[in-house]
């Protein structure tokens, strides 16, 4: 039997980091009433995860798919910076994630799966061993990807020659022949 945390809709899903910039952990966090899940993946995750839930609400925008209003932007009211919740005790370290738009309900369809897990069709007969299933209205939709664009540039700044990120105590810059760069 599975273990999935399902949302339909959460009353919050962000993304958020534990540490300082250059040891920062990345978390996925998702809350409905006393129930909250938090899973641990990688800056580049998050990034891509925000990129494709904004493609995909274009698109659904583009193809006059929806019946109801998809915003074009994060709705103010949904705005949320607040800090991840405590305790964050990840569940597990998010792989392989999988997004869709449900037309029936008019909702983005995120689910992550476990390091290690491939995404499988729950009608196959197999079921992946835990999951987090989120889905998520356009609007809050919207707001998560504000959010995620924030917490993802939030972090070191990058070197303008070489794009490696910079260190508060500088970098050894490799087009500049090993000798240390600031940020300007």
């Amino acid at each position: 039997m599975p273990i999935v945390h399902g949302f339909d809709p959460p009353e919050r899903f962000v993304a958020g980091t534990v540490g300082e910039p250059g040891s920062r952990t990345f978390f996925l966090q998702a809350r409905a009433g006393s129930r909250l899940v938090s899973v641990a993946l990688e800056k580049q995750q998050v990034a891509a995860l925000a990129e494709r839930i904004d493609e995909l609400l274009d698109e659904v925008i583009a193809d006059g798919r929806a019946r109801g209003i998809v915003p074009a932007m994060a709705p103010f009211g949904l705005a949320d910076d607040e800090p991840l919740e405590l305790p964050i005790e990840e569940e597990f370290r998010a792989g392989t994630m999988t997004l869709s738009w449900d037309p029936d309900d008019e909702r983005v369809v995120v689910e992550v799966f476990p390091v290690g897990e491939e995404p499988v069709e729950l009608s196959d007969g197999e079921d992946p061993a835990e999951l987090l299933l989120v889905r998520l209205e356009p609007g809050q939709a919207r707001a998560f990807v504000r959010r995620a664009e924030h917490v993802v540039g939030a972090g070191r700044p990058p070197c303008p020659f070489c794009g490696q990120p910079i260190d508060p105590e500088g970098h050894l810059c490799v087009r500049a022949n090993g000798f240390k760069r600031r940020d300007p």
